[in-house]
């Protein structure tokens, strides 16, 4: 009997009824992937506790005692997985009528298409609100992207390109300088790289000319591109087209803890049979939770 799979999970469905994670439409990749480290939860939620280190090592006096350090709890995440659903039917007049094949395989391809926008849709939501805490704060009340966070043990650190800018080959170096300086929260210099720039669709061919251009890009001097000479941007240019803000851009880091989606539980889909009205009924499931434990993993600038 053919079966409807929603990632691993595939599923009967009706005799002759086939249809895939997908679209009505032509689908778009899973970009939801390239703004988050991916992981899987078997928690009811995953809270993530930050622990800061030691600060720099004191000197030693003749015969005096060596200093001793504690470690301080920092800010504490948590990932509250959510459930989200969909579900349609066939009538049984529909199935009576031989109609079942048609039109089960076109609600099918409709409930994915829906389930695949629906994650897209929730993993952009942070980028598209990093500059505000009024939808989602960190832990520390700041936005996302901040020039004002917090560190546990004194003093703030910023993620935020100060002042802002428009996405630039001078913008991105100076957002690079930033990144390359990044200090942990007792002021010890990390080894923090980029690695990913993301832009929506307005600045997919700028972010294209800026750093695929062998040369400077729209200059007449005869000066490399260094972004590119250095590999500045190892992952490349990731277009997402959930971003809803034109202009804002984002640069990923190595940072370990930063931008996480955790699956709690992958896309279903299921089918029964409506006893009273005798409709088949079919159902897509799933569970995820998308946050942020280290603002050191994004950095960004909204539009000037």
């Amino acid at each position: 009997m053919p079966v409807i799979t929603t990632g691993s999970h595939p599923k009967l469905l009706w005799p002759g009824v086939h249809a895939t994670w997908g679209q009505v439409y032509e689908g778009y990749e899973k970009e939801h992937e390239d703004l988050y480290e991916m992981l899987d939860s078997e928690m009811a939620y995953e809270q993530d506790v930050q622990v800061t280190g030691f600060p720099l090592a004191v000197v030693k006096g003749q015969g005096a005692p060596v200093v001793f350090a504690g470690e301080n709890q920092g800010w504490v995440t948590t990932y509250n997985h959510i459930a989200y659903g969909l579900g349609y039917a066939v009538t049984k007049e529909e199935l009576d009528d031989n109609q079942y094949e048609v039109v089960a395989m076109r609600r099918a391809k409709a409930n994915a298409f829906s389930m695949a926008q629906t994650v897209e849709t929730v993993a952009a939501f942070l980028y598209n609100n990093a500059f505000t805490s009024s939808f989602y704060a960190m832990p520390d009340g700041q936005a996302l992207i901040s020039a004002s966070h917090v560190n546990v043990t004194g003093g703030t650190s910023s993620n935020i390109l100060s002042p802002s800018a428009d996405l630039s080959e001078v913008a991105l170096e100076d957002i690079c300088i930033q990144i390359m300086g990044a200090q942990n929260d007792n002021g010890l210099i990390i080894n923090l790289m980029p690695q990913s720039l993301h832009v929506d669709r307005s600045e997919f061919f700028n972010a294209n000319r800026i750093l695929k251009s062998v040369l400077q890009s729209g200059t007449t001097s005869n000066n490399i591109n260094v972004l590119r000479a250095v590999n500045a941007f190892p992952k490349g240019i990731k277009l997402n087209h959930f971003f809803n803000t034109a202009g804002n851009w984002f640069v990923r880091t190595n940072c370990p803890n930063g931008m996480q989606f955790f699956w709690r539980t992958r896309p279903e889909f299921d089918q029964d049979n409506d006893f009273p009205t005798k409709n088949a009924l079919a159902a897509s499931y799933m569970r995820f939770s998308v946050g942020a434990t280290d603002f050191r993993g994004i950095y960004g600038s909204p539009h000037a």
